[in-house]
């Protein structure tokens, strides 16, 4: 019983996965190729001869195989699969459609039997807004049952292997590592500053020692002739 229900239940499936490869192009003809050979079709693609990417679309059903078989694409670096359950979003849009169909059907037989062109007007206008709606509801079903049963595969290729995403530090070290680049940050900041202080320094600076100096000068003589 929990098999058929996990079948039952309705996924958006996504991978993305890095190879290395000597021959950047020639892979991602090939991921085209083994994706076509199943079932799919290419989407977005960019690519260099030193790096690419390129994004499938194939049957979930083959998803899973398809990743596995990318081992002869080139040297598999990072691989991901996620699913996404949106069977609680399918059911309630199916429901949301089965009631806005019973309100446009209603508001027909309304239009059908309406009499003064105020009438016909009030109701031609619900009628329009209720059946825009359910064609919005419609388009969103129709988009998640498309997404369920071809899921995205994105391939990054590159001749030298992709670097994985850096793993925040925790614990004692990350708080050490972040107590020093803000010492760094702050030490800059400082540095900064006085580089900027420093030219009104200099400029300012030296005629006030001049000041001081001449002021110092006067007082000595005026104390030499007080003392003559």
């Amino acid at each position: 019983m929990q098999a058929v229900q996990q079948q039952e239940r309705q996924l958006v499936r996504t991978a993305d996965v890095d190879l290395r490869a000597d021959d950047v192009l020639k892979a991602i003809g090939q991921v085209k190729d083994r994706a076509r050979a199943v079932g799919g079709f290419a989407g977005q693609e960019n690519s260099t001869k030193r790096s690419g990417s390129v994004t499938v679309r194939v049957p979930s059903a083959e998803l899973d195989k398809l990743v596995q078989d990318l081992v002869n694409v080139g040297e598999v670096t990072r691989s991901e699969v996620k699913s996404q359950d949106v069977t609680d979003q399918l059911v309630d849009v199916e429901s949301r459609i089965a009631t806005q169909k019973a309100s446009v059907e209603r508001l027909r037989a309304l239009f059908e039997r309406a009499g003064s062109t105020s009438e016909v007007a009030q109701v031609e206008s619900e009628l329009t807004k209720r059946q825009a709606e359910l064609e919005s509801m419609q388009r969103r079903s129709e988009s998640l049952k498309g997404q369920v049963a071809m899921a995205t595969l994105t391939v990054d290729v590159a001749t030298t292997p992709i670097a994985p995403p850096e793993e925040e530090k925790v614990g004692f070290l990350g708080a050490l590592a972040g107590g020093w680049n803000a010492l760094v940050a702050v030490t800059g900041v400082i540095l900064i500053g006085l580089g900027a202080m420093l030219p009104f320094v200099v400029a300012l600076g030296i005629p006030a020692f001049v000041v001081v100096y001449l002021l110092r000068r006067r007082r000595r003589v005026t104390r030499m002739n007080e003392a003559g």
